[in-house]
């Protein structure tokens, strides 16, 4: 007795044993899968003499094989590492994508979300510019597009979040500093624009007591993304008109702390570890450049290659399953305490 007619994709999965997924996405892109799976499909077609009605795999593809990726600055070298990366992740899962800058701006966030959203793309991976971010517009665009934030995170916004633990890596680098030397102080801008930096915060503060020292915050003003030049501008108002309870900085970021450390040597301060040094200086992220600062800046990195992994697996999936998520993911990868001459 010969096998029962096939009549749909379900029954094809259901006897070739690759999953409905996998076999959308070989029916719109041979290429897109693997050899070994591509091989499975091809054979299984044979044999049991199925052919997909194509009119209709092409009716319940909603979208496209672009994959959105908006950061906040693509001048900061930061972001555009990281972006780097998550491009390259999308090619080799055979989608395309489509990078877009916010410039710092709330309003073009919008406008790259507008953007993507003419263009119907398979799924996003946002890293939101935080507390400027129209969060009401932001949330209506990723109701309508499955979306992932990372690095930032606007609360209940999107399928996932992926980032930095930001109360563990402060932990850690604050026990090092107070371990090795004098107590920190923390600084940072006044309004911080990046919902990390409020973290970073209020996790110096409770480590400090924790081991029993004052904490001291030295808020700064500025605004925009232009932290080195605030670093730089008020880090040589506080050197040279404000007395220090410390000789240890804790900066919130390395772009501050990168503009600090041109502060202290404008003016004389030699920084670092030796018996001639009169300032500490540490940051928050192992920015690219802070290897190569004078000294080297201390720091914690981020897991940013984890980071991307799980944002574009968590995109991927939902992608293939065309399904949203019951429940929001949220992860957040621990630090590394990064030790070089500035502390």
């Amino acid at each position: 007795m010969s096998d029962p007619k096939i009549r749909n994709m379900e029954g094809f999965a259901a006897v070739s044993g690759i999953s409905r997924p996998t076999l959308s996405k070989y029916f719109n892109d041979p290429e897109s899968v693997r050899k070994s799976t591509r091989e499975k499909i091809e054979a299984a077609l044979e044999k049991h003499d199925y052919r997909p009605n194509i009119y209709a795999v092409n009716q319940n593809r909603r979208q496209t094989k672009n994959i959105g990726l908006v950061v906040p600055n693509l001048t900061d070298p930061f972001f555009a590492g990281i972006a780097r990366t998550i491009e390259g992740l999308i090619v080799k899962a055979g989608f395309n994508p489509l990078l877009l800058s916010s410039h710092g701006g709330p309003a073009q966030e919008i406008t790259n979300l507008e953007s993507l959203r003419s263009i119907k793309p398979a799924g996003v991976l946002l890293a939101p510019l935080g507390r400027a971010s129209l969060e009401d517009q932001v949330a209506a665009f990723a109701g309508e597009v499955p979306t992932v934030l990372f690095d930032a995170n606007l609360e209940g916004i999107g399928e996932a979040f992926f980032g930095s633990d930001n109360n563990q890596s402060i932990n850690l680098i604050v026990d090092y500093l107070c371990r090795s030397g004098e107590p920190p102080v923390f600084f940072e801008l006044k309004t911080p624009i990046n919902p990390n930096a409020c973290k970073r915060r209020t996790a110096y503060i409770a480590a400090m007591e924790k081991l029993g020292h004052e904490p001291h915050l030295i808020q700064v003003e500025g605004q925009g993304w232009n932290f080195e030049e605030i670093g730089f501008r008020e880090g040589a108002r506080i050197l040279t008109k404000q007395k220090l309870p410390t000789n240890t900085i804790l900066c919130s970021n390395d772009r501050l702390a990168i503009g600090l450390l041109s502060a202290a040597f404008e003016n004389g301060i030699k920084v670092g570890l030796d018996a001639s040094a009169s300032l500490r200086i540490a940051g928050h992220d192992d920015h690219p450049f802070s290897r190569f600062t004078c000294p080297s800046l201390t720091t914690v990195s981020q897991d940013y290659d984890a980071i991307a992994a799980r944002g574009v697996e968590t995109i991927l999936s939902l992608i293939e399953s065309e399904n949203r998520i019951e429940r929001r993911e949220e992860t957040l990868f621990e630090g590394k305490l990064v030790m070089r001459g500035s502390a």
